[in-house]
């Protein structure tokens, strides 16, 4: 048997503000958007295969744990990129800053943090 991630679903504070740089960032398109559970509300962004849902509930948001020492804390997200470096002048277009590039067996790397606090990895493999 092999599993596929479908999907993951991160809380955000503005659904279509994260969306759009997504869109812009990765490519991606918004697959479904609508009302969601207790209230909130969830855009569905990403490609034919696999999606984040970004859901913001009705009230606001608490801080976020502290990734990479918290159970269960979500530490980052990685996406495969075609371009890294078109990837990453799209991240400084976007008004996100390029960090702790790496260049490793059998690809490449770098991370970005976004307003949310949610950090991205992107990878380019050879």
């Amino acid at each position: 048997m092999t599993a596929t991630l479908e999907h993951a679903n991160i809380c955000v504070s503005d659904p279509h503000k994260t969306a759009a740089w997504m869109e812009k960032i990765f490519g991606w398109r918004i697959r479904w958007e609508g009302p969601a559970l207790n209230g909130g509300y969830s855009v569905h962004v990403g490609s034919k295969d696999s999606y984040l849902a970004l859901y913001a509930p009705k009230e606001g948001l608490s801080a976020p744990p502290t990734p990479y020492s918290t159970k269960g804390a979500l530490n980052h997200l990685a996406m495969i990129v075609d371009d890294l470096d078109a990837a990453e002048q799209a991240v400084k277009d976007a008004g996100y800053t390029p960090k702790s590039h790496a260049d490793y067996e059998p690809g490449r790397r770098f991370y970005f943090e976004d307003e949310e606090g949610v950090e991205y990895e992107l990878v380019q493999y050879d």
